[in-house]
């Protein structure tokens, strides 16, 4: 969400030992004209609403923007650090899909003089990470989930690529799973944090489970696949479902007259990469970064506050 309001972690990322031979760092850029944008996935909305946050970020202090797509292959984002090193760029804002193994890629990045910022998820080596307090997100989300079925039932979790983030969602569901007793977590599969495999898992885990009241996504377009499954199942009067980033596409399918889907926990993918930028520039004015790991606040969107919600 558009907010001002930060909770502020302070960690320090750490250092892997990559069996290269040290190399002097070159002096870190004056200005910041050039910028290298790593997503994870641009099929996923999240990623193209972080683009267009990038892009205002540029815009603001004159910078050039270059986006590269990963498609969820760390071979891609090593390539990709590799051809921003040749390219002279001066900031290098990545989301990781692999926090540790992209830790030798980065350190090759801060050793030719870039800056690099991590947003969304950690990425060792980094000089600071700008991310969704995603425990908190997964608590947001199946706090209201629970409650909405009563505080029991079975549940399904719809999982994600194994990187920080998604992780810490799911760890934040089942903190909150703790505390009601009668609410039973009954299968938990991966999908690639999409629409399609999370339709996928979704529809096998409930054929495994027939008894299911309610299911979290990881993210929204895992959410919705869920939602694709159970409306297939003819189970929508049966199931509610919840997910994670506040995306359009949530805001769209929580209006729709008839949907299980009945909430999201926002994250704010433009401001990730606006504060990132931010922080890179008071880099190159001198100054020390007192916080490495800024943790944005998620709050629940549903069907009752949906029309106030700003959105990415």
């Amino acid at each position: 969400m558009k907010s001002k309001t930060f909770s502020i972690a302070v960690s320090a990322l750490a250092f892997v030992a990559t069996g290269m031979l040290p190399v002097m760092a070159q002096d870190t850029p004056a200005k910041i004209e050039q910028i290298g944008l790593m997503v994870q996935d641009m099929s996923n909305p999240f990623f193209a609403a972080m683009e267009k946050g990038a892009k205002e970020a540029a815009a603001e202090i004159g910078a050039t923007l270059n986006t590269q797509d990963a498609q969820l292959d760390l071979a891609n984002q090593n390539t990709q650090i590799d051809a921003f090193i040749q390219q002279d760029v001066d900031l290098i804002v990545i989301s990781a899909v692999d926090q540790a193994g992209i830790a030798p890629a980065i350190e090759r990045a801060k050793a030719a003089g870039i800056i690099v910022m991590a947003v969304d998820t950690p990425a060792v080596g980094a000089d600071a990470v700008f991310q969704t307090n995603a425990v908190q997100a997964g608590e947001v989300s199946c706090t209201y989930l629970f409650e909405q079925m009563g505080g029991k039932g079975q549940v399904l979790l719809v999982d994600g690529t194994p990187i920080q983030t998604i992780i810490d969602r799911i760890t934040g569901c089942k903190n909150v799973a703790a505390n009601y007793p009668d609410i039973q977590i009954v299968g938990q599969q991966a999908s690639r944090n999409d629409r399609a495999s999370g339709m996928s898992v979704s529809t096998d885990m409930l054929t495994a489970n027939p008894d299911v009241t309610g299911i979290f996504g990881m993210n929204d377009p895992s959410a919705l696949g869920a939602v694709l499954a159970v409306e297939q199942a003819g189970k929508s009067s049966q199931i509610k479902v919840t997910g994670v980033d506040g995306s359009p596409e949530a805001v769209q399918e929580l209006t729709r007259d008839g949907s299980p889907f009945i909430g999201t926990a926002t994250q704010n993918p433009g401001e990730m990469v606006r504060q990132a930028v931010k922080a890179a520039v008071a880099i190159t004015e001198g100054q020390t970064l007192t916080e490495t790991n800024v943790l944005i606040p998620s709050v629940l969107v549903t069907r009752d506050n949906v029309s106030e919600y700003p959105g990415w």
